[in-house]
């Protein structure tokens, strides 16, 4: 990679010694599943042009919608190596490495976006982060990056979890996502959520559940009939980027990163509760059926999911963190 003077590093502090280091270019690849229509992506741009500015053009981030650098689980496994890549991901993906990242994708913890931004803005939670780093070489630059609930889409109508039996439902591959499904009663299905649309079309699967940005843009109306808005995980995930290359960015370059990190989430993640509505009435011109069942049916059969894996007594202190 070209190397260049930056004068105006010194300005912003970035000149520590007068090792050539100081002087290159630092680039961060960001891989993530969504399309560049989904409104999370729209939080990407901005954090890209903010920490471009920011930076001085020191910190360059480029982007890869659809999964172009590969599976998250790869992509976390790549930054666990020090690469310098980046990947958004839910908390269940970082819960193989840290257990408590679990119970952010555990069923009905909080309702919207802000409360789940109040857990993830938390105290409890920067232990959280500060322990993965340590302990698997993972760093979050923020985990405020709101996806929306994720809801059923299925071919046949849904009206409880009785309708879900047999039900061959695709579902990321986590402990917490699996159990949650299954004790909704389908059978839980772990795929890349790049091959949905192919496994619905082939019959590999029965359903998918997804947020409403994710399954517009997977274009899941093609091959799905209804929207069924249970809201049974409230999808909240973050950009996780390698410890040791965080580590060996200059003080002030690490601080634009979490700082702009945080801020885009807000762009993201507001952007996305902003266009929830269109989305669903674009679902229903689609022909697709939408509809809100009775939740208390699917609350009373995931509750047990918290204590089975171990999230009880974390649930209740974070459910009073999100009601605060």
């Amino acid at each position: 990679m070209k190397h260049r003077i930056v004068s105006s590093l010194v300005a912003l502090g970035l000149a520590m010694t007068a090792s050539p280091a100081l002087a290159a270019d630092y680039t961060l690849s960001i891989n993530t599943a969504l399309t560049t229509t989904d409104p999370l992506y729209k939080g990407l741009e901005s954090f890209q042009a903010q920490v471009a500015e920011r930076s001085n053009g020191a910190l360059e981030i480029k982007l890869f919608p659809n999964s172009q650098l590969g599976a998250d689980e790869d992509v976390l496994e790549q930054a666990r190596a020090g690469a310098p890549v980046a990947v958004v991901v839910d908390g269940g993906r970082l819960a193989v490495f840290q257990k408590e990242f679990g119970v952010l994708g555990a069923p009905y913890l909080a309702s919207g976006y802000d409360g789940m931004r109040k857990i993830v803005t938390s105290p409890v939670f920067e232990t959280w982060v500060k322990a993965l780093h340590d302990s698997s070489g993972h760093q979050v630059l923020s985990f405020n990056w709101w996806q929306g609930e994720r809801h059923l889409w299925t071919n046949t109508p849904v009206a409880g979890p009785a309708d879900l039996a047999g039900v061959r439902m695709r579902t990321p591959g986590a402990p917490v996502w699996v159990e949650t499904v299954s004790a909704m009663g389908a059978t839980p299905t772990p795929m890349p959520f790049s091959e949905v649309y192919s496994g619905l079309e082939q019959k590999v699967i029965d359903a998918v559940e997804a947020q409403l940005p994710a399954g517009l843009g997977a274009k899941l109306s093609e091959v799905t009939k209804h929207v069924t808005k249970t809201g049974h995980i409230n999808l909240i995930t973050g950009v996780v980027t390698s410890g040791p290359w965080f580590d060996s960015l200059p003080a002030e370059l690490q601080t634009i990163l979490r700082e702009e990190a945080l801020k885009a989430g807000d762009v993201a993640s507001y952007g996305t509760r902003d266009a929830l509505q269109q989305i669903e009435a674009d679902l229903v011109a689609a022909g697709m059926t939408v509809t809100t069942p009775d939740l208390e049916p699917f609350k009373s059969a995931t509750a047990g999911v918290y204590d089975k894996l171990g999230y009880g007594d974390l649930r209740d202190e974070l459910q009073a963190i999100a009601s605060q």
